[in-house]
């Protein structure tokens, strides 16, 4: 991957600056530190120092293409720098230290910053800048506009909540220059669902809040009593059928069967302890009932 002029600018482009071309080494650099050598510190630090130089020199350039294209080069890596480094957090604050407005950001940093923060979880943090951006006019001719809004609708408004606001992007001016009929039908029918889910109660909620605490607090010791039961049952077993794989796996079965009535599920908290006890039980009575069998096997294959 390489920032060089030659793949910036087209061969009838006038030759780069004295002052423009340290930069693009610079950038080279910096894309060098992230891709190969995995230095994401050093990257960001190139990508920091691109950038502050660039702000100083912006005035007196005349290339504001070049410059715009530096700036946004050296931006794209310092975000990936930040987000190898579990710095996101800080991400869009440093974009905005070296574009003034919101609406000035990049089309495709505004994208990156999209997915970053609802990858992470946190989509409200580029609500107000996402919003700003789509509404400010000479965007909307940019390339990457639908983009930005197409992500703006699916990973920050409809994961927030946000359905009316998503309703009225979508029936907008902005759903309207940028989503086809089909396009827009869907994404309405999107922001339906998600208005069902929000209105039905959630079962295992419910069930949670009406668990008493001192029900919780007294898994532990049946567990413990229902462990020694099985135990016991299965020792039994070993004691009086030594042999009589029926038996064994008629115990092993009616185990199954026991926690399949029980209806745990798998994903409560609670129910880890059960089902992580139930799998070590069963794993020791499967080895007792089939390792002697293998090693036989294994033993006569070796003859």
């Amino acid at each position: 991957m390489s920032f060089s002029s030659r793949s910036c600018g087209s061969t009838s482009s006038p030759p780069l600056s004295s002052t423009l071309t340290p930069m693009y080494s610079m950038l080279d650099s910096a894309a060098e530190q992230l891709m190969v050598h995995k230095d994401f510190q050093a990257a960001f630090h190139t990508c920091d120092r691109g950038l502050g130089s660039l702000a100083s020199m912006e005035e007196e350039e005349e290339e504001e293409t070049r410059c715009g294209e530096l700036k946004s080069g050296f931006c794209i890596l310092g975000i990936q720098a930040l987000a190898e480094l579990n710095q996101w957090r800080g991400v869009l604050s440093w974009v905005l230290q070296y574009y003034e407005h919101q609406w000035e950001i990049p089309a495709k940093i505004m994208q990156m910053c999209i997915l970053l923060y609802s990858k992470v979880g946190e989509p409200a943090v580029m609500q107000e800048a996402s919003r700003v951006w789509l509404h400010y006019q000479s965007n909307s001719g940019v390339a990457g506009f639908g983009t930005v809004a197409e992500l703006y609708l699916l990973h920050v408004l409809v994961p927030l909540g946000l359905t009316d606001q998503a309703r009225e992007l979508i029936t907008g001016e902005v759903g309207n220059s940028v989503f086809t009929e089909d396009q827009r039908q869907t994404a309405l029918d999107v922001v339906e669902e998600k208005e069902l889910e929000e209105k039905e109660p959630d079962p295992d909620c419910s069930l949670k809040t009406k668990t008493p605490a001192h029900a919780i607090s007294s898994q532990g010791s049946v567990l413990h009593k229902l462990k020694a039961m099985i135990r016991l049952f299965y020792s039994r077993l070993l004691l009086t059928s030594s042999g009589s794989f029926p038996l064994r796996r008629a115990f092993l079965a009616a185990v199954l069967v026991y926690m399949l009535f029980m209806r745990l599920d798998p994903a409560l908290p609670s129910s880890f302890m059960w089902i992580s006890k139930l799998y070590q039980l069963i794993k020791q009575m499967w080895n007792a009932m089939f390792a002697p069998y293998y090693q036989t096997l294994a033993h006569g294959k070796g003859l």
